[in-house]
């Protein structure tokens, strides 16, 4: 720069003694700075085209959507009904105007993941914006004991963070994988499964404790029903003529949820033999493995291996909650066991499917591991199974991906 003096290393300077060579160079320090204020602030305003682009962020509620528009300086936020796809396009089109934007810019958006699912995403992404959609527990917040909530102080904070993703701060916030509607509707199926069989257990724990009540302790079967209108309790007496009919109404609803579990799985059994899809060829060599039934293999395809891209062993065991999050600070130093972070259903199904493991699989070089290692106690031996479940699930992830049976695991007889 002209008019700076430049010091190399190991090189002998005489002070500056005047005070006319101070200003020059405090003059051109200012100008440094200030070229550096200006830079950034064209970074900040313009994409890698040299476009202007619009953020954009929404705090989605019930009733009410708050958006929040930024072209990099400054902001902008106001309020639509909630599901108002056209008063969207109207608050984009007016904050394009209002910040000063070209009609044709590019528009990038974010919001938090949530119960509307992933239908807000694919109307952006139709209608040409840029969408991304936030891990909500990935966010970071102010860790004071009070600290100001409102709707209006959320989206502006996303309108930063998303700034700060597209900048290049990846670590700044974790971003959903959005599935295709196709993939999404692949994973209805054994989601409801799981609900019905929720409810299952749910009629027949009813139903005992009803008979519990009066000192009736009896298995929930179609004999129960026949013996019902004659039962008596502990003292010989007959029972309510209500009672009698809330365990009839249970045991009708309770009859109806195993209706609907028998015709989902006949589903699963017609889709594997008449459909021919990525998925259910995947499904289909799972279930070559000695130990792994239909149901785990339905749950790790339409949950994960279908349509989750992993790069590692790492990005698989993380997504599912698997990964162990260690403390250490200072002179402290302890495990605080796995995150518990990703997939829950896929984390217990993989659980139980390490306990099948052990009992089908007892050569295989998993099932040594853990006999090894976590053999001795009942307390080691579940600690382990988490640890096993872990291993487990990226050796099938290999097994899909590259055909290697996990070493020493039997396949079923054909």
């Amino acid at each position: 720069m002209k008019g700076v003096p430049i010091i190399l290393e190991n090189e002998t300077t005489t002070p500056v003694e005047t005070m006319k060579d101070r200003n020059r160079i405090f003059s051109a320090l200012l100008e440094i700075r200030d070229g550096e204020k200006e830079m950034i602030t064209v970074l900040e305003k313009r994409d890698y085209t040299g476009k202007g682009v619009l953020y954009m962020a929404m705090e989605l509620s019930n009733a009410k959507w708050k958006l929040g528009f930024s072209n990099g300086s400054k902001e902008r936020v106001v309020t639509i009904d909630a599901g108002e796809c056209c008063g969207l396009r109207r608050q984009v089109s007016l904050a394009k105007e209002k910040l000063h934007l070209a009609g044709d810019c590019q528009v990038f958006c974010c919001y938090e993941a949530g119960r509307d699912g992933f239908w807000i995403h694919h109307m952006l992404e139709e209608n040409g914006t840029h969408n991304l959609i936030f891990d909500p527990s990935s966010i970071e917040v102010n860790r004071r004991k009070r600290r100001t909530k409102t709707d209006k102080v959320d989206v502006k904070a996303l309108l930063r963070l998303l700034i700060r993703y597209l900048s290049g701060e990846r670590k700044a916030v974790s971003v959903v994988h959005v599935p295709t509607p196709e993939e999404e509707d692949q994973m209805r199926l054994m989601r409801e499964r799981g609900r019905l069989l929720k409810e299952h257990s749910g009629h027949v724990a009813r139903i005992k404790s009803l008979l519990v009540l009066h000192g009736i302790r009896r298995e929930v079967n179609p004999g129960l029903m026949k013996k019902l209108a004659d039962m008596k309790d502990r003292q010989g007496n007959d029972l309510g003529s209500d009672l009698k009919a809330e365990i009839v109404r249970e045991y009708q609803r309770f009859e109806l949820v195993i209706e609907q579990l028998k015709a989902l799985h006949a589903e699963q059994k017609r889709r594997t033999k008449e459909q021919n899809t990525k998925a259910l060829e995947q499904i289909m060599t799972l279930m070559r493995l000695k130990g792994v039934g239909p149901q785990s293999s339905w749950i790790l395809v339409m949950e994960f291996f279908a349509w989750r891209g992993f790069k590692n062993r790492r990005e698989l065991a993380a997504c599912a909650g698997l990964t162990p999050t260690p403390y250490d600070s200072g002179a402290s130093q302890r495990e605080q066991g796995i995150s518990k972070a990703g997939s829950r259903r896929v984390r217990s199904m993989m659980v139980e499917l390490s306990w099948l493991w052990l009992r089908y699989q007892p050569d295989s070089q998993l099932s040594q591991w853990f006999h090894s290692r976590f053999g001795n106690g009942k307390r080691m031996r579940r600690v382990g199974i988490v640890a096993l479940a872990r291993k487990l699930l990226i050796a099938l992830w290999r097994y899909l991906e590259t055909g290697a049976i996990p070493e020493g695991a039997v396949l079923k007889a054909s």
